[in-house]
């Protein structure tokens, strides 16, 4: 069963002026309960821009939005922002860095308590040092610590806690690794999966690296121009090679990828 359906989503930007630009182009794609999907594609291919039009970030010119079977295409986004949990590239966005890795996640957990307010007791105290000790990052040892005094990897590690503690439908992942360094960032990957398979959340994450694509979750597109032009699953995808996927954009696009990024990533071991 789908939660989530787009259904031909448009939208151009700076429309009939010398910027213009078509962003999303007939978008139209189901995300099944409990489907990882990873997503691929240059720079501009609408990547980002397809996140924030789920988000509610700007209105659509076109299509709809469902969410678990409700309509939320003219839905605010600070209301979507109850089913959906988003990371981002940067660590330094999405909490608080004045308030405490303790008051950070209870101001996450309040959505699922329906509280109009955070308070932190002792049941939900003990509740996140349980959640915390999962990462395997001692962070349950530091729970009055300042979430801005963190490393970028520890950031984005109580950020997924955080996306997630509410019991999200949808978990949105935009290159969450991308800012940090090749350790940390395997090791965020991995408490990303652990996370993903636990809570059995669906979940969309965009990266730059190729063969994690084709690796994560059990589902790959790949945008350009606004479009999606592959939908890879099941049996093509489990014996899909990096360079079967470079032909195969190539054949669909008529063209070569030209993103030093992404082609870096597919010569590393």
């Amino acid at each position: 069963m789908a939660i989530l359906q787009l259904n031909d989503i448009r939208k151009t930007f700076h429309p009939g002026t010398v910027n213009e630009k078509r962003a999303l182009d007939g978008i139209t794609l189901d995300v099944d309960a409990g489907e990882f999907i990873t997503i691929i594609g240059s720079n501009g291919a609408g990547k980002s821009t397809l996140f924030n039009a789920i988000c509610g970030s700007f209105a659509v010119d076109a299509g709809s939005i469902t969410l678990d079977g409700r309509d939320i295409t003219d839905m605010p986004d600070y209301k979507r922002s109850y089913d959906i949990g988003r990371l981002f590239q940067d660590p330094m966005k999405g909490t608080a860095p004045h308030m405490t890795i303790e008051e950070n996640m209870a101001l996450a957990y309040c959505r699922k308590a329906s509280k109009s307010f955070f308070a932190v007791n002792k049941k939900d105290s003990a509740y996140f040092r349980e959640l915390l000790a999962q990462l395997d990052l001692g962070l349950e040892d530091r729970m009055k610590t300042k979430i801005g005094l963190l490393s970028g990897g520890q950031r984005q590690a109580v950020s997924l806690l955080m996306s997630t503690i509410s019991d999200p439908k949808l978990l949105l992942l935009d290159e969450h690794t991308a800012a940090l360094d090749p350790a940390t960032a395997k090791k965020v990957l991995g408490i990303t999966v652990d996370i993903v398979e636990k809570t059995k959340t669906a979940t969309m994450m965009i990266t730059h690296d190729i063969r994690a694509a084709l690796e994560l979750g059990t589902r790959t597109i790949m945008m350009d121009e606004g479009k999606i032009i592959l939908d890879i699953k099941g049996e093509e995808r489990a014996g899909m090679t990096v360079d079967d996927l470079l032909n195969l954009y190539s054949r669909e696009s008529k063209k070569q990828l030209a993103n030093d990024r992404m082609l870096f990533s597919t010569q590393k071991e």
